[in-house]
């Protein structure tokens, strides 16, 4: 094995670090054989603006239509840049590297067999901001900024500044749907709130990190909450996987990413282990991620997440799926395809050998199978697929490539302070979700989805096993098992257990289940008698 240390190439802590980062990884890709890189404990800086840009493709990231006139879609800095790397093991020894400015921290593009263990990343002050009530009047209402953010009142307007941005909060948060509140009265959730901003006047600036906001009306907030507004546009990352195979991430901590905290695309297995994904202790926040923390799309082989620690999503800690892409046209053996939610497009994840399914949208169920013979992306939102029969193609149908469904184990892990859903799920492979605390979420603790009409996420869901897990707190359902069909026509997921967990709160009834069958409910413990309600299933088994 080849040994190579990050101090030979100039890189040691307390120093910047990007640009000899680029051309270090950049050799490493021209290096066969096994390898690997070590670096010294410390804190390493990497300044965005010495970074090159690139076109990244990133799943359920910015739409071409949020961007402004003159911007390039889709054009992004990466800090930690790994490109056509094999056989690669990076010992970080608890390197911590810190990127200033705007970027995404990480990514990993055709790349095998690579190991990253003991490292830590986090963003200095991001346009991530917490504003704590800490007193309020008739009209107006004050607020106590984190020690991390950089402010200005000017002109009455205030401006959250940053080395690549100056916010004015007032005026971008006014309409805000994606607020963040922590309610003094539950401190472990997070959820969306009113638009803070709605009826502000101006702001006056109180010194020591205060400001006085005044209000019109102001009745929403309370003493002792804690409000997060912050840049939503996902054209940024934590960790981007593209293409990859066998990829482990170990003790890898992330204390802030813009929008998602892991992105896997188009990978085959992927091993995450002992991740800590919670906000810096020092910043005072709550919030790690603007979004979820992993995405995990179009993939195969198998997902494995354990033994880790998610803390502050403002979307899910965990999203399994494939795509549902609408077919637009037909012609002999060949069909023309279409990704349809705008935030995912660009890439194509369909490859020869392929097992393709025709669904029917209102019922989401299979009408038929084929075998890609070739793919290839024709646009950014389109792919032409040769298939070895159209025999049972629709134009007006999905299809969903089942080749690309992985299995997930998802064992051991905490969840808190996520502002949507613990984890989504709507893969075929084989799932079990055993041994986590769900301790806040804001919706459904695990929702089994499965739609062809919104976000276009496939598909179902065929063997499912949730076994002792504790539900501390749900807002929503602690189980939602629900198919976006319109039409019941046969269960479309099946094969589900859901056995000795522990449902401490949830918001409504503990599990709701719709279109889906050979489900056995057994040896769980509930904090009421709300625990089942179900609709068009078939042959629930259970003990209560």
């Amino acid at each position: 094995m080849t040994v190579i240390n990050a101090a030979e190439y100039k890189i040691v802590p307390d120093s910047h670090v990007g640009s000899a980062l680029a051309a270090l990884f950049n050799k490493l890709s021209e290096i066969d054989g096994e390898k690997a890189l070590v670096f010294e404990s410390g804190n390493y800086y990497i300044d965005a603006a010495e970074l090159e840009y690139e076109m990244l493709y990133i799943t359920n990231t910015v739409g071409d239509k949020e961007f402004k006139k003159g911007e390039i879609p889709h054009r992004v800095r990466t800090a930690l840049n790994l490109k056509n790397i094999k056989d690669l093991r990076i010992e970080g020894n608890g390197a911590k590297f810190i990127v200033c400015g705007t970027a995404t921290n990480a990514a990993l593009q055709h790349c095998e067999n690579i190991e990253i263990n003991d490292i830590e990343i986090d963003v200095e002050n991001p346009d991530m901001h917490e504003m704590a009530v800490i007193a309020k009047g008739k009209h107006f209402v004050d607020f106590q900024i984190d020690a991390c953010s950089t402010y200005s009142v000017e002109g009455g307007k205030l401006y959250f500044n940053g080395v690549d941005y100056k916010t004015d909060a007032l005026k971008k948060y006014r309409a805000a749907w994606h607020t963040g509140c922590v309610k003094k009265d539950t401190p472990n959730t997070i959820k969306r709130t009113h638009h803070l901003f709605l009826s502000a006047i101006k702001a006056k600036d109180l010194g020591d990190g205060k400001v006085r906001i005044y209000y019109l009306n102001n009745s929403q907030i309370e003493i002792g909450d804690r409000y997060y507004v912050f840049h939503n546009r996902r054209d940024n990352v934590g960790i981007f996987i593209d293409f990859c195979k066998d990829i482990t991430l170990n003790s890898v901590s992330q204390r802030f990413n813009y929008s998602l905290a892991i992105v896997a695309q188009n990978t085959e297995n992927i091993t995450l282990n002992k991740l800590d994904f919670s906000p810096n202790k020092n910043s005072g926040r709550l919030v790690a991620s603007t979004a979820d923390f992993i995405q995990i799309c179009m993939c195969k082989g198998k997902v494995t997440v354990e033994n880790s620690y998610f803390d502050g999503a403002c979307d899910d800690c965990i999203n399994v799926h494939g795509v549902h892409f609408k077919i637009k046209s037909i012609e002999a053996n060949k069909i023309t395809v279409q990704f349809m939610h705008p935030q995912a497009h660009g890439f194509n994840p369909i490859h020869l050998g392929d097992e393709i399914a025709f669904i029917n949208p209102a019922t989401m169920l299979e009408c038929g199978r084929a075998t890609a013979i070739s793919s290839k992306l024709i646009n950014e939102y389109q792919l032409e697929i040769a298939l070895d029969n159209t025999e049972n193609a629709k134009i007006g149908h999905c299809i969903e490539d089942v080749t690309m469904c992985p299995e997930l184990e998802f064992k051991n892990n905490v969840m808190t302070r996520i502002i949507t859903r613990g984890i989504l799920l709507t893969t075929r492979g084989k799932s079990v979700i055993e041994s986590n605390r769900f301790v806040s979420t804001s919706m459904s603790g695990i929702l089994l989805s499965d739609d062809a009409s919104s976000w276009y996420e496939s598909g179902m869901c065929c063997d499912v096993t949730i076994k002792d897990n504790v539900f501390e707190h749900c807002a929503d359902h602690a189980i939602l098992i629900k198919p976006e069909n319109v039409i019941h026509s046969g269960a479309v997921h099946k094969n589900i257990k859901i056995i000795g967990n522990e449902f401490k709160d949830y918001g409504d009834t503990c599990m709701n289940i719709k279109s889906s069958s050979d489900i056995e409910i057994s040896g769980n413990t509930f904090a009421n008698d709300n625990r089942l309600t179900v609709k068009n299933c078939e042959n629930i088994v259970k003990d209560f």
